[in-house]
């Protein structure tokens, strides 16, 4: 789904307009499903910036940083990034960091999912859990929210919704996987709600003050 370009230079740095340091369309609609409407969230393509920020770092944490820190050197506008990872337990927390290119960096959903089914042919323990870090620099202070949700791999997909390994998770409490599930009722579970709910709080919180 292509969203409308927006230009970021006529964007105010307040509470109603963040900007989100994404290209996937999905995660973009994942989060306006989560934040409350008075808050407008804007990717890149929307706001006119055509570029793919490089995540080079061993860690969630790194890369979400490199991402925001990207687009406020650029844009000067508060703005928040994310990444995600999915960690499996038998396998030391692969694919972690790597979850989006885990079968090569021209790989696919489809080619990550085949991969990691392979590695656990023989695996009993398919403990995991997604993991999300929220790298959000307002007035250029960084701060990071984490979010995870622990569950299990499947040992086929199901399911035809939803993105990513998906269609291989099932959330604690549930027995759908991700892909299974409406987005109202992955937001009951999902990891990325999780921190984006600190996210909000803080904002909340942030915003408050400053208008005192």
């Amino acid at each position: 789904m292509e969203l409308p370009k927006i230009n970021f230079f006529n964007l105010t740095s307040t509470m109603s307009t963040l900007i989100f340091a994404t290209n996937n369309n999905n995660k973009i609609l994942e989060i306006r499903s989560i934040l409350n409407d008075d808050m407008q969230i804007i990717g890149l393509r929307e706001a006119g910036i055509i570029t793919d920020i490089p995540e080079p770092h061993p860690t969630l944490e790194e890369n979400a940083r490199e991402k925001s820190n990207f687009i406020f050197k650029l844009t000067k506008s508060d703005c928040f990034s994310e990444d995600t990872g999915l960690e499996v337990m038998a396998l030391n927390g692969e694919p972690g960091v790597k979850s989006a290119r885990y079968a090569g960096d021209d790989s696919d959903n489809e080619k990550n999912i085949e991969k990691l089914l392979q590695k656990m042919t023989l695996v009993n323990d398919r403990t995991a859990q997604f993991r999300t870090v929220i790298s959000l620099i307002v007035n250029g202070e960084e701060i990071q929210f984490e979010g995870i949700c622990k569950g299990t791999i499947t040992e086929i997909q199901r399911g035809n919704k939803g993105f990513g390994y998906d269609s291989i998770f099932i959330p604690e409490g549930s027995n759908k996987t991700f892909a299974e599930m409406e987005m109202s009722e992955k937001n009951k579970f999902s990891h990325r709600k999780k921190a984006t709910s600190k996210l909000i709080d803080y904002l909340n919180n942030y915003y408050g003050k400053n208008q005192n």
